[in-house]
C-alpha cells in the first residue's frame, strides 16, 4: 500500500528553513470533484426554465430520503438552515434548553439562540470527538427540550447510550451530520437515528452542491412543518404556483424563513449521487493510506472508526504530540504550509469564542478533553480528486516536520 520512502523523506531540510518543499504545488485541504454529470444536469436545468425550486430539489430530496433510510426530506439551502427549521418545528422557544456539543462549528450553536433558546454545551469523549453521553446525562434539567448531537467528521455518535438517556425522559434528538451523509450506526443509516437530522452539502462536504442541506425525518408532520417554514411559511406545495398544476393563490400560514434550495444547485447535488459510492470508496482508500503512513510517525497520532459503524471520513483529523515535539500546534501548521500542505483545525471549541464565552459563562476548566484536543488538532486534506501521491507527500511533510522538532 506504501512506500517506507514516503515517510523517511521527511529527513530533508524544512523549506522555512531554505530547503526544498514536499511538494512544489499547494495542496488545499478539500476541493470538490464536478464531473460532466453534475455539468449536463445544470444545463438541463438552465434550459428548462426552472431554476429556483422545482423537481430537482424535490428528486434530490427524495433520494436522500432514501439513502438516509427514511419516509421525508427537505431540501434546503444549508444545514445551519435545515437545524434551525428542526428546532422551530419541534418547537423549541426560550423556555429550554438544548444540550449540544463544544467540539462543532458555531452554526450548530447559533440556531439554538436564533430559537430564544439556552445552548448547553457539553464535553466530548476523547476517541471519536463526539460529545460524552455521560456529559448529556448530567448536563438534562427540566428545561432540556432537545440534545443536538453532532457526528464529528463523519463517526456518529454512540446513539444507543443518547437514546437511551432521553427517551424515557421525552427528550428529541436532533443530529447535526453535516459531516456523516454515507455513514451508518449498527447498519442503520445516519438520517434514521434521530428525530431529524441535518445534512450539509457544501463545498468541502462528501456530497456537494456548493451551498446546500436537508432535512430528513420519519415524522410527517415534523416534516410538514419544516417544508412550510423553509418557503416564508406559505401554505404547502407553494413553489408548485408556476406550473401548470399549481395556482396562484397561496396563504401564510406561519412566520418562515428563505431557506429553499434552487434546482441549479439541486442538479448539481442529483450528479453527486450518482457518484457517492465512489467518492465513499476513494475516501476510504485514502484514509487507509493515511493511517498506514503515519502509523510510522510516533509524534502524531489519529482516530480510527468503532468497530459496528461505518464512518463518513469527511474529515482525516491528527493530534500532534506535544510531550514529543518542540513546537505548538500552530508552528506545525506554519511549518505544513511552508510544504506546501493545506489544513484546518476542526474545530476551535464553541466555549472558547467570546460570544459564547461572555453569553453561556463557559469558561475552559469546564471542558477538559476538548481542550486537550484543541491544542493539538490538525486536520489534514482528504477529497476524493486527492492521489495516492498527495497522501504521501501529506504524511512526508508531517514526518519531515515531526522529526526536525522531535524532542
Amino acid at each position: 500500500m506504501t512506500n517506507s520512502d514516503d515517510v523517511t523523506r521527511g529527513t530533508a531540510t524544512l523549506a522555512s528553513q531554505g530547503g526544498a518543499p514536499v511538494r512544489k504545488d499547494y495542496l488545499p485541504i478539500a476541493v470538490p470533484w464536478i464531473g460532466e454529470r453534475e455539468k449536463q444536469l445544470v444545463l438541463d436545468a438552465l434550459e428548462s426554465g426552472w431554476i429556483t425550486t422545482g423537481p430537482k430539489t424535490q428528486e434530490l430530496a427524495a433520494r436522500i430520503a432514501a439513502m438516509a433510510g427514511v419516509k421525508h426530506a427537505v431540501a434546503v439551502n444549508s444545514a445551519t438552515g435545515a437545524l434551525h427549521l428542526a428546532l422551530e418545528a419541534l418547537g423549541v422557544g426560550p423556555e429550554h434548553e438544548v444540550i449540544t456539543s463544544t467540539w462543532t462549528f458555531a452554526a450548530t450553536v447559533n440556531v439554538i439562540e436564533h430559537c430564544g433558546a439556552k445552548p448547553v454545551l457539553v464535553d466530548v469523549e476523547p476517541d471519536t470527538l463526539n460529545m460524552d453521553p455521560r456529559a448529556v446525562e448530567a448536563a438534562i434539567t427540566p428545561r432540556t427540550k432537545v440534545v443536538l448531537s453532532v457526528d464529528y467528521g463523519g463517526q456518529p455518535c454512540d446513539y444507543d447510550a443518547l437514546h437511551a438517556i432521553c427517551d424515557p425522559r421525552g427528550i428529541a434528538i436532533v443530529d447535526d451530520a453535516a459531516h456523516a451523509l454515507g455513514a451508518a450506526w449498527r447498519g442503520r443509516p445516519v438520517g434514521s437515528l434521530a428525530k431529524v437530522t441535518a445534512f450539509s452539502f457544501y463545498a468541502t462536504k462528501n456530497l456537494s452542491t456548493g451551498e446546500g442541506g436537508a432535512a430528513v425525518t420519519d415524522d410527517e408532520e415534523v416534516a410538514d412543518r419544516i417544508r412550510l417554514l423553509s418557503l416564508h411559511g406559505m401554505s404547502r406545495d407553494a413553489w408548485k404556483r408556476y406550473t401548470a398544476t399549481g395556482s396562484w393563490y397561496y396563504e401564510v400560514v406561519a412566520p418562515g424563513w428563505k431557506y429553499n434550495l434552487s434546482d441549479v444547485l439541486a442538479a448539481i447535488g442529483l450528479g453527486q449521487l450518482d457518484r457517492f459510492d465512489e467518492f465513499q470508496r476513494i475516501r476510504g482508500e485514502l484514509v487507509a493510506r493515511y493511517q498506514a503512513n503515519l502509523a510510522a510517525v510516533p509524534e502524531v497520532g489519529f482516530m480510527r472508526a468503532r468497530e459496528g459503524l461505518t464512518h463518513a471520513w469527511h474529515l482525516f483529523p491528527i493530534a500532534v504530540d506535544l510531550d514529543a515535539v518542540t513546537i505548538d500546534r500552530a508552528r506545525f501548521i506554519d511549518e505544513l504550509r511552508s510544504e506546501n500542505i493545506g489544513t484546518s483545525v476542526h474545530f476551535i471549541p464553541i466555549h472558547r469564542h467570546p460570544h459564547f464565552r461572555d453569553s453561556l459563562n463557559a469558561k475552559p476548566e469546564q471542558f477538559p478533553v476538548a481542550e486537550h484536543a484543541y491544542a493539538r488538532a490538525i486536520t489534514l486534506p482528504l477529497f476524493p480528486r486527492m492521489s495516492a501521491a498527495d497522501v504521501d507527500d501529506v504524511c512526508a511533510a508531517v514526518a519531515k516536520i515531526a522529526r526536525a522538532f522531535r524532542r
